[in-house]
Parts: C-alpha cells; sequence; structure tokens
C-alpha cells in the first residue's frame, strides 16, 4: 500500500478507504453479495462530500453581495437589477437542500458506520474535513434571506454552528503540540487550513451581528494558526508527501484562507481597510501561481471526482474579496479583476454542478454489489476497517 500511493482507487480521505469487504468462503472461491444500495452510499459517504454545499453556498453569498453593491457594479448593468437577488435567493435554497440532504447521510453514517466515523475522526485529511458541515451552515446563516443578524434567531444559531468549530479547534490545534505522533510537522497538509476558514467564516457571522470582541477572537485564532499552515508548508518541514494525487484541488485552499480573511477583517473593521487590501493581494498571487502551473492538477483531472468542488469554493472567497475591493477602489481595473474572477467562479461552480449530475452514480458509489465474503460477520469487518483506518496516516 505504501509503495504506490496515487493508485489508491479511494485515497481522496480516510474515510474513503471502505471497509475490505472482499474474500473468500470455505474452498477458497471468491462470493458476491449484494447489500442494500443505502448501506453502499453510507459506506461510501464521508465528510468531504460536504465540498459541495460549501461551494453552492459560497456562491449564494456572493450573489447576495453582488445585489448590494453599487448599481456601475452590477455585472449586469442597469438592464437587470434584480437578477444577482434572484440568483442569491435560488442559489441559497439549493444550498439548504443538498446541505440537509448531505447532513441526513452523515447523522445516518454515524448511526450505523460509527466505526468509520471514528476512524475519519482519527485521520490527518479527514478530520479537517468536518468542519465543512459547520462552515457551509455558517455560509447560509449569513445569505439567508429572511433571518437578519440582529435577531435573536440568528444568534442562537451562530451559537449552534460555531460550538462545534470550536470543539474541533481545541482537539486539532492541541493535539499539533501535545500528541508526539500528532505534532504539526508530522501530519501538515493543505487541508489543515479548512479549520482556518472555519475560524474566520464564524468571525465573519459574529462581526455581523455586532459582536465585535468575538469575532476578533475567532480572527486572531484562524490567523495565528494560518502563519503556522502556510510556513509549515511553504517549507515542507512534514518532510514526505501528506496528500494523495487525487487530493491536489485542495492547493486552491491556500488563497481561500487568506481571501475569506480579508472579508472577515473587513467585516470587524467596518471597512475594505490596507490590512484586508493586504490578505486580497496574498490571496490573488497565490491564485495567480497556482493557476500559472496547470501540470500540478494534471493526474487529479484524469476522473471526476468530489475532490473536484475544491476548486470551488475558494475561487468564490476570492471573486467576494474582489467585490469589496472593487467597492472601495477607484479605477478600471478593480472592476475589470472583479468580473474576471466572478465569472471564473461561476464558471467554475456551474461546470462542477453539471459534472456532478452527470456522474451521481460514479460520485456517490451507487452499486449495491461488493464483494464480501459470507462467511465473515460484521465485527470482523469493522475491527478490518479499523486496523485500516489506524493504519492509513502511515500510508499516505
Amino acid at each position: 500500500m505504501t509503495e504506490n500511493r496515487e493508485a489508491q482507487p479511494q485515497a481522496d480521505l480516510m474515510a474513503e478507504a471502505a471497509p475490505n469487504n472482499a474474500g473468500r468462503d470455505h474452498q477458497g472461491h471468491e462470493c458476491v453479495v449484494s447489500n442494500p444500495p443505502l448501506e453502499s452510499l453510507l459506506t461510501r459517504f464521508h465528510a468531504g462530500y460536504f465540498r459541495i454545499s460549501l461551494s453552492l453556498g459560497s456562491q449564494a453569498l456572493l450573489w447576495k453581495r453582488l445585489s448590494e453593491t453599487r448599481t456601475e457594479l452590477q455585472p449586469f448593468g442597469h438592464a437587470s437589477k434584480t437578477f444577482p437577488l434572484l440568483a442569491s435567493l435560488l442559489l441559497w435554497f439549493l444550498s439548504f437542500f443538498a446541505l440537509i440532504s448531505l447532513s441526513f447521510l452523515y447523522i445516518l453514517r454515524c448511526f450505523f458506520h460509527f466505526h468509520m466515523v471514528k476512524a475519519e475522526f482519527l485521520h490527518h485529511v479527514g478530520v479537517n474535513y468536518l468542519f465543512a458541515p459547520w462552515i457551509s451552515w455558517l455560509l447560509l446563516l449569513q445569505s439567508a434571506p429572511l433571518i437578519l443578524p440582529n435577531t435573536l434567531s440568528y444568534l442562537v444559531l451562530w451559537w449552534v454552528f460555531v460550538i462545534p468549530v470550536l470543539a474541533l479547534d481545541i482537539k486539532i490545534y492541541g493535539q499539533w503540540f501535545t500528541t508526539e505522533k500528532r505534532f504539526f510537522s508530522i501530519v501538515a497538509n493543505p487541508t489543515c487550513q479548512i479549520s482556518v476558514i472555519g475560524n474566520l467564516v464564524g468571525a465573519q457571522a459574529a462581526a455581523l451581528m455586532g459582536w465585535k470582541e468575538s469575532a476578533i477572537c475567532m480572527f486572531t485564532l484562524g490567523m495565528v494558526h494560518y502563519l503556522v499552515v502556510f510556513v509549515t508548508l511553504y517549507q515542507r518541514l512534514s518532510g514526505h508527501d501528506q496528500l494523495p494525487v487525487m487530493l491536489r484541488p485542495v492547493f486552491f485552499l491556500f488563497f481561500a484562507a487568506p481571501s475569506m480573511a480579508s472579508l472577515a477583517w473587513k467585516s470587524i473593521s467596518g471597512s475594505f481597510d490596507t490590512t484586508s487590501k493586504m490578505l486580497f493581494f496574498l490571496s490573488l498571487f497565490l491564485f495567480t501561481s497556482l493557476a500559472c502551473r496547470p501540470a500540478l492538477f494534471k493526474k487529479s483531472m484524469r476522473k471526476f471526482n468530489v475532490a473536484w468542488w475544491a476548486y470551488s469554493f475558494p475561487l468564490t472567497f476570492l471573486a467576494l474579496a474582489s467585490v469589496e475591493y472593487a467597492q472601495k477602489v477607484e479605477g478600471e481595473i478593480a472592476p475589470v479583476l472583479m468580473l474576471v474572477l466572478l465569472a471564473s467562479s461561476v464558471l467554475v461552480c456551474l461546470g462542477l454542478m453539471i459534472f456532478t449530475a452527470l456522474n451521481t452514480r460514479t460520485l456517490l458509489g451507487n452499486d449495491s454489489i461488493l464483494k464480501s465474503c459470507k462467511s465473515q460477520n460484521k465485527e470482523s469487518l469493522n475491527m478490518e476497517y479499523n486496523n485500516r483506518g489506524e493504519l492509513l496516516p502511515n500510508t499516505l
């Protein structure tokens, strides 16, 4: 397993390493049994699928922000001033439906395959995606059409979505410098930036309802650890590859974090000031650096998988930051830059929606025939999967 990392068919997340159901009967021959479709789906489902709701939720927030911009910055001009608002509403309900569906599936996974969830929680890549559902809910909260930031419902929902983020912070950040086998120099990988994004989204949501101290607290927590993550990954202190080839789209997270930081600081300070501009320019530089190296993503683009959704929401965060920048800066360059990033974000998200619709069966692994042995019971399969889950971090 360790000799050929790229050949792992389910290396997207540790949780994708479903139980090894291949077995042999008492005569040594392989046997095939049929499992219910839902059972097959739950064994393949993992927190990485929440990248879909992250992308749709960020798009809803982007179009809501566009509906609030100056008329001259509207991408459709004076002729269609209400289009961004309608697009925001449509995307919000689509994102809400997707997030409800994904959350329901993950709850079922927790009930029926808790050993897989536990193994995912213990994995150095999989644990970072546990932030994704809560980030998605926070994005939907900010773009909700009927919930205003100064209402009690907004405050209650903010606490409901932020508490899991803070709990995961304590778990992950604490073990980075207290657990020998979990030192960050050993487990560092680009997906660690999702935890940073979670704190920054929470800070922005807090700032919108006037909780400035809470916003500054979460912003500080996110940015300090972003510096640690960025420097560690930039210098390759881990000494070896911690990420499979098919997960290379998550390199876009490098500019997602500073883009979100610029937006969060704008909400805290009340204006897109110098600090926000510096973070926006950093994210723009990192995006340009990655865009100029398409060969880096060539192997990961050979076959469609859910990891492709990692291209979408970082681009949307960057487009959101460009909207704020165009609002603040006079001239022609800023609006053009905003339109280019906006078009790129929308086209990428639309393309991923089409690819996902055309490849739903493959993406969700909706096949009811799994190789397994009739003589193997569920407990032995669970034990085997737990062992694989614990050993897999050393094999990636």
